[in-house]
């Protein structure tokens, strides 16, 4: 690859290919658009991840540990599933977030100070983009510029390329937005399960109590009784914490990577600025039009 970020003519590389580099194309499955996840990949990354945990559990079975997760009933199982489910969500939008941004890196317009931008370079800028990437509709930066210069090309108005290219930002931003949904669902689902375990406990401690009560008269055996009832006060107890704990770790990874992606379009909008607005010049029928 030469230093403009070209593909070298000798090897035939594309310096950025989606096919190439996609996390979710590496591991055979059908890539999500931009920044968004495939879900069964996802689902099947938590699987392992989750299998993987308590596989490292039984090293030591008896450890607190170990027994808060493998003996409190099914709801830490639940906990556990979405909370890893979650994080291969994450990890899997961090990798395509990091493709993304390389497309900033990429030259796809002229540095010449003198290159104008319009309907009779267009196709110039666009070949320069297959040189660049494989598909540019498979990058957020580059879709925005191709559909506006396809714009451009069909109906030679350059005063539509800004708008256009708003338009698209505006679009970018709705399509991040929605592909948080599953894990905005994931961060409400995850303490739920823990309150459910705690409702679940102090149902079977408030039973174990009554039942205690029903059956025994002499003191010392309801003290004897109600060690036995108390064991279901640590299961309310414990499977709360761990959906908070779990929700609380989703939230902040999901944070940082949302306030990542905002600042990369924020980038992608900047980048549009500086290298296809600047370059636009209005045709004379369009300043006659204006006028």
């Amino acid at each position: 690859m030469n230093t403009n970020g070209f593909a070298d003519s000798a090897s035939g590389l594309i310096p950025l290919s989606w096919t190439r580099a996609d996390p979710e194309q590496r591991l055979a499955f059908r890539g999500g658009r931009f920044t968004r996840v495939n879900t069964w990949c996802a689902l099947l990354l938590g699987v392992i991840f989750s299998t993987c945990f308590y596989a490292a559990l039984y090293i030591a079975p008896n450890s607190y540990l170990a027994v808060t997760f493998t003996q409190r009933g099914p709801i830490p199982y639940c906990i556990t599933f979405f909370f890893f489910w979650s994080i291969a969500i994450l990890i899997l939008k961090f990798f395509k977030l990091r493709l993304q941004r390389r497309a900033l890196q990429m030259v796809v317009v002229p540095e010449n100070p003198e290159f104008v931008l319009s309907p009779l370079t267009v196709d110039d800028v666009i070949g320069r983009m297959y040189r660049v990437v494989d598909d540019p509709k498979h990058f957020t930066l580059l879709n925005r510029i191709y559909v506006a210069l396809a714009n451009l090309r069909n109906l030679g108005r350059v005063a539509d390329v800004d708008e256009i290219l708003e338009t698209q930002a505006s679009s970018d931003e709705s399509v991040m937005e929605t592909s948080y949904s599953l894990l905005q669902g994931f961060v409400w689902a995850i303490p739920v399960l823990g309150f459910i375990g705690t409702v679940q406990g102090l149902s079977a401690a408030i039973g174990g109590f009554g039942s205690v009560l029903a059956t025994t008269e002499e003191l010392s055996q309801v003290k004897d009784a109600l060690k036995d009832v108390t064991g279901g006060l640590s299961v309310a107890f414990e499977t709360t914490m761990q959906g908070l704990v779990a929700a609380l770790i989703v939230q902040l990874l999901l944070t940082a990577i949302k306030k990542s992606e905002e600042e990369f379009l924020d980038g992608c909008s900047e980048y549009c600025v500086r290298n296809v607005v600047s370059r636009l010049r209005l045709m004379p029928y369009e300043s006659r039009e204006e006028s």
